[in-house]
């Protein structure tokens, strides 16, 4: 992907809507192409997390693993989601595992690259934590949809009996 249609992907994406060209050139200076196979994991739990993605093609489900059970799919991202948030806070370990579904398109962002701009840049950091306080809490409520979906409720919003 060229330059400039990087730069037109970003400015037409509601997550880096208004932030301006000067950062947009910034945060497009840490950003690189990746692609993942139908099945492919995209990281797993306690690893390193390097970056966070904007899924241009595909889809992506962000999983729990469940002793006993094996992994859950408390979420399912597709074109134009951003996948992780891991990136941006101490240890920079992720907190789940996320597996392609399709083949997957999507643009990766180096949180390391990303977080020295913050650093440099007090404002740019306030609005990239300001934009990730948003996907968090969106996952935080997709978790709780599916504990809603898992343990389910009667008609009354009375847990149903065994």
């Amino acid at each position: 992907m060229s330059i400039t249609a990087l730069d037109s992907l970003l400015k037409e994406h509601p997550f880096f809507a208004e932030l301006g060209d000067e950062y947009l050139e910034l945060i497009g200076g840490c950003a690189s192409n990746v692609k993942f196979a139908a099945g492919e994991q995209v990281f797993r739990e306690g690893q390193d997390a390097k970056g966070f993605y904007l899924i241009r093609y595909g889809r992506v489900a962000v999983e729990l693993f469940a002793p006993g059970t094996g992994s859950i799919t408390i979420q399912t991202l597709h074109e134009g989601d951003i996948l992780g948030w891991s990136w941006l806070l101490p240890p920079f370990r992720w907190h789940h595992d996320a597996k392609a579904l399709d083949l997957t398109r999507a643009i990766h962002f180096d949180g390391t690259c990303l977080r020295k701009k913050c650093e440099e840049d007090p404002r740019f950091g306030y609005l990239i934590m300001s934009r990730f306080s948003q996907v968090i809490v969106s996952r935080l409520q997709g978790a709780q949809l599916q504990l809603l979906d898992l343990y389910g409720k009667t008609d009354h919003g009375k847990p149903e009996n065994d």
